[in-house]
């Protein structure tokens, strides 16, 4: 695309987009997705303290990650069909509605509502946003310019849980969802004045059915992995019932978008084997992302007993990991090979979670600070590689649909992983603590132990109970996250040596 002609590209995007006020456009809205994670799981430990229910702890991240998931389809689609701007505010606008209504949140019941609907606009911020990369930048610069927007990643891992801990002691838990509100209206406001696109409009049959179908599906299968072995038996009726809705609604989806005239996931991209291995590989590398992010700050605030800042500081080990290899691959991956790069990355991720199966309360925050490093440094390698080769692979037709299939399957691997991990973390505990106590310990007990006051509080014999019990399922978790890291690593080896290029 050559920069001040006046004529359109093959694309239908206009030659007049100023490419770098939308660039920073972009960053923006990466910024305030990289920064909501950061600072929510920074928080999160004091916000069960506040709020109370612990048992609800893993749906905070669940029902947002949910909502996204069901939703980042449907915007993709809907990109591709109406262009990437109107969808783009319209999410951007939701998201910041839910942020407002989160920090209002007067009880852990209300703050998931709320982050629900939190989740439904922001399935439309990473991939458009991530689309419009694809839009305006020619295939050898898609690479670098990955690498600028990864860089907010890292930016966002110092500012995040720095800012997080500061609104935890010294302001209210609420900024951290009310600072995403000026960032958002910035991103809309540079989206919507400098880029210019020209979609041919037509009448398009939308693929209601579909969306209806996997929205069902999805919350089905996620309600199952949160509530099952806890709230309910596996055994039971209500589960039972909900993986029957599970795989009868998978079954009539896909039958669906074989025969639906314009499907919101077209199948067809699933014959290509990259994006086969790429998605698959970003599912299970999704949950390694969510069980280091949300439960690392717990086991550092409540069995290390360190403060909200040094929790965060371990945590953002992760995001400065991946900023540095993604600016990396940006530069070499073309010489080296997309599947080198990403085998490379999946030892990283490997190695990483290693760290974290083996982390210990006496081996101190570093432990956790150098797997989080190990584990970013690898999502750095393997994610920049698979967006770049996806949206080398397809026509400008069906890049927002690629790209949104991709972080779709991302967010569902976060959203299977805080339910799947989420569920061991209160088996294990309920568990622990029945053994331990009886009936007099459960889980919402662990709202005490995240509360520094309250804590002092606890006879010495207690608190060692609950700390043990805490400590115990949070180590069965990050075995998880090692069986997870592992099976990535094996479909990393899979991937394609080489990938078509379609400018």
């Amino acid at each position: 695309m050559v920069k001040g002609k006046q004529e359109k590209d093959s694309r239908g995007m206009c030659i007049q987009t100023n490419r770098k006020i939308v660039l920073v456009s972009i960053m923006l809205a990466m910024f305030m997705a990289a920064i909501e994670g950061t600072i929510v799981a920074t928080a999160i430990p004091s916000i069960v303290a506040d709020l109370g229910g612990f048992s609800l702890f893993s749906w905070v991240f669940s029902a947002f990650l949910l909502a996204q998931a069901v939703t980042i389809p449907i915007y993709g689609k809907f990109a591709d069909l109406y262009g990437r701007r109107p969808v783009f505010a319209f999410g951007v606008v939701v998201f910041l509605f839910g942020s407002v209504l989160c920090g209002l949140a007067h009880s852990m019941n209300m703050l998931v509502l709320f982050r629900l609907i939190q989740g439904i606009g922001a399935g439309a911020v990473q991939p458009i946003a991530t689309t419009i990369v694809g839009d305006i930048f020619e295939m050898k610069e898609r690479a670098r310019v990955q690498g600028y927007i990864s860089s907010v990643w890292g930016v966002s891992s110092i500012i995040g849980p720095a800012l997080g801990a500061f609104f935890v002691q010294y302001v209210r838990w609420a900024w951290i969802f009310w600072v995403n509100v000026p960032i958002g209206i910035l991103a809309v406001a540079g989206i919507w004045i400098f880029l210019r696109e020209e979609v041919h409009t037509k009448e398009h049959e939308i693929d209601y059915i579909g969306s209806t179908l996997i929205f069902v599906s999805i919350s089905a299968l996620m309600v199952v992995f949160i509530q099952a072995g806890t709230v309910w038996a596996w055994s039971s009726a209500p589960v039972l019932f909900l993986l029957g809705v599970f795989f009868i609604g998978t079954y009539l989806f896909i039958l669906q978008e074989n025969r639906a005239a314009e499907p919101i996931m077209p199948l067809a991209i699933w014959k290509d084997s990259l994006i086969v291995v790429a998605n698959l590989a970003t599912l299970t590398t999704g949950v390694v992302l969510i069980g280091v992010s949300s439960f690392l700050p717990t086991y550092i605030q409540g069995v290390m007993e360190k403060s909200p800042i040094i929790a965060g500081f371990a945590l953002s080990f992760m995001s400065m990991g991946w900023v540095i290899a993604a600016t990396l691959t940006g530069k070499i991956m073309f010489k080296y090979g997309f599947k080198r790069i990403a085998v490379i990355g999946g030892i990283w991720i490997l190695s990483g979670s290693a760290f974290f199966a083996t982390l210990r309360p006496e081996r101190g925050w570093l432990w956790a600070g150098v797997g989080s490093l190990l584990i970013g440094f690898g999502m750095g390698l393997a994610r920049t590689v698979f967006i770049v080769g996806i949206q080398n692979s397809v026509e400008w037709e069906m890049r927002g649909v690629a790209t949104a299939s991709n972080m779709f399957m991302n967010i569902l691997g976060n959203a299977m992983g805080a339910a799947i991990l989420g569920g061991i973390l209160n088996i294990s505990l309920t568990s622990y603590l029945k053994g331990a106590g009886g009936e007099t310990l459960n889980v919402d007990v662990i709202n005490v132990l995240l509360d520094p006051d309250k804590r002092r509080a606890l006879s010495q014999a207690v608190s060692q109970i609950m700390t043990s019990g805490l400590a115990i399922s949070l180590h069965y978790v990050f075995g998880g996250v090692l069986i997870l890291a592992l099976i990535s690593f094996i479909l990393l080896l899979f991937y394609p040596q080489k990938a078509r290029n379609v400018v």
